[in-house]
C-alpha cells in the first residue's frame, strides 16, 4: 500500500515515485518501436535500472539523465556552488557505470529565475573539475530564464534548477549490460563508502533541520565528531558527492567479475539494490559501512527511526558491487587502490529480500 506524502517525515512517498517512475517508463517504452532495427536502437530487457542502451551498429551506448534536486538550496544558503558539479555528474555517470557503460559525455541544463554570471561561472567550475575527474567531455549546454517559474531560498543571488544527461559506452570486457542476471547465491557483496548524503534525500534532512533550528538553520553549529571540518549545519549537507565511475571502470579494465552494481541514491541500500537482485535472490548485508557523523546525529536530534534512516539516505554507503566469492578480495584492493575505501558488505541469498545487519539491529526490507 502506497504511502501518501502527510504520513510520513519525508513528505513524499518512495513507493508512490517508484510506481509513477514504471508508468512513466511503460509510455516510454512504447516508443522503443520507433527505433528497431535502426541507428538509435533501445535496449528491450533492462527494465528496473536508471540508464538505457541504445544501439548504433556494433556500438553499444548507454544514457542516464538526472539532477541534483533540491540539495541546491543548501548551496544558495551558502552561497557556495563550486561543489554541485560533483553531485551532477555523479548522479547521471555512476547511473551508466552501474550497469556497465564508461561515462563519455555530458549535457547540462541551468534554468533559473534571473542570471547571475558569477553564480553560473562557480557552478560551471564545479562541473569543470567533477569532469576531469571522472574523464568526462561536457559537450552541450543550456541557460534558461524562466522568471517566477523557478524558485529557491528567498536570500539567494539567484535561484536555478540544474539537470544533465550523461552518454557512455559498454565496457569492451562486457557482452551485455550489468543488470543483476548472472548473479548467484554465495556471491560476495562489496560496499564502497559514502562521505555525504550526496544528491538524495535532503527532503527529509531539510524538514529535520528547520524543525530544530527554525528558518537559518544552516547557521546552526554542528556538533558531530567530525565538525572541525564542517562547523555549521549547511556545511555537511553540502559535502559533495564522490563520483565511483572512474573505481569501477578500473574492476572492469582489470578483468574482475562484475554480476551487478547498484548505485544508492533515493530510496536507501535496500530500495537500489533490490533492482539487480534478479531470478527472487535476496542478501545478507552484514558489514556496511557506518552511518555517516551527520546522519546519526540528525537521527539522534530529530528522533528519526533507523528503518527511515536507511530507506531515505544512503547511510554512508554509495554503491554496492556484486562479484564471485573468490575475487571480493581482489576487487576491494583494486578499489582501495583507486582511492576508494571499500570493504566486502556481505553476500547474497537464495531467498528473496534484503536484510541489513547494522549498529541499529536488524532491519528488513522486501520478502526477507
Amino acid at each position: 500500500m502506497s504511502t501518501s506524502p502527510s504520513e510520513n517525515p519525508a513528505g513524499y512517498s518512495i513507493e508512490e515515485g517508484n510506481a509513477a517512475s514504471r508508468n512513466a517508463y511503460g509510455w516510454a517504452k512504447k516508443t522503443f518501436a520507433n527505433r528497431t532495427g535502426l541507428p538509435g536502437e533501445p535496449a528491450q530487457d533492462l527494465d528496473g535500472g536508471f540508464s538505457n542502451e541504445i544501439r548504433f551498429g556494433a556500438e553499444r551506448l548507454g544514457i542516464s539523465s538526472d539532477g541534483i534536486g533540491t540539495k541546491i538550496e543548501v548551496a544558495e544558503r551558502l552561497n557556495r556552488y563550486d561543489t554541485l558539479g560533483y553531485d551532477l555528474i555523479a548522479m547521471t555517470a555512476d547511473d551508466l557505470i552501474a550497469a556497465g557503460f564508461v561515462p563519455t559525455n555530458l549535457s547540462n541544463i541551468i534554468d533559473v529565475n534571473h542570471l547571475d554570471y558569477g553564480v553560473v561561472d562557480q557552478m560551471m567550475r564545479g562541473l569543470h573539475d567533477a569532469a576531469n575527474f571522472a574523464k568526462v567531455a561536457i559537450t552541450g549546454g543550456e541557460i534558461a530564464e524562466l522568471g517566477n517559474r523557478i524558485g529557491g531560498w528567498p536570500g539567494a543571488q539567484m535561484n536555478f534548477n540544474w539537470c544533465s544527461t550523461a552518454i557512455g559506452v559498454l565496457h569492451p570486457s562486457l557482452a551485455q549490460p550489468l543488470s543483476g542476471k548472472t548473479a548467484q547465491a554465495g556471491h560476495a557483496v562489496v560496499a564502497l563508502r559514502s562521505p555525504s548524503f550526496r544528491s538524495n534525500g535532503y527532503s527529509l534532512a531539510r524538514k529535520t533541520l528547520q524543525k530544530l533550528f527554525g528558518d537559518n538553520w544552516h547557521e546552526a553549529p554542528y556538533d558531530g565528531p567530525d565538525a572541525a571540518e564542517f562547523p555549521t549545519w549547511g556545511d555537511a549537507m553540502l559535502a559533495p558527492s564522490l563520483i565511483y565511475s572512474p573505481g569501477i571502470t578500473a574492476l572492469l579494465d582489470a578483468g574482475l567479475p562484475l554480476h551487478g552494481v547498484a548505485h544508492i541514491t533515493g530510496g536507501g541500500v535496500a530500495d537500489n539494490f533490490q533492482r539487480v537482485l534478479k531470478n527472487g535472490l535476496g542478501a545478507l548485508l552484514d558489514n556496511l559501512f557506518a552511518p555517516l557523523p551527520a546522519m546519526q546525529r540528525l537521527c539522534e536530534v530529530g528522533g528519526i527511526s533507523p528503518e527511515t534512516a536507511y530507506l531515505y539516505w544512503n547511510m554512508g554507503t554509495g554503491m554496492l558491487v556484486v562479484t564471485e566469492a573468490a575475487s571480493a578480495a581482489a576487487v576491494v584492493a583494486a578499489l582501495q587502490a583507486s582511492g576508494y575505501d571499500a570493504q566486502v558488505a556481505g553476500h547474497l541469498t537464495a531467498e528473496a529480500g534484503v536484510t541489513l545487519r547494522v549498529g541499529a539491529g536488524e532491519l528488513r526490507y522486501g520478502a526477507a
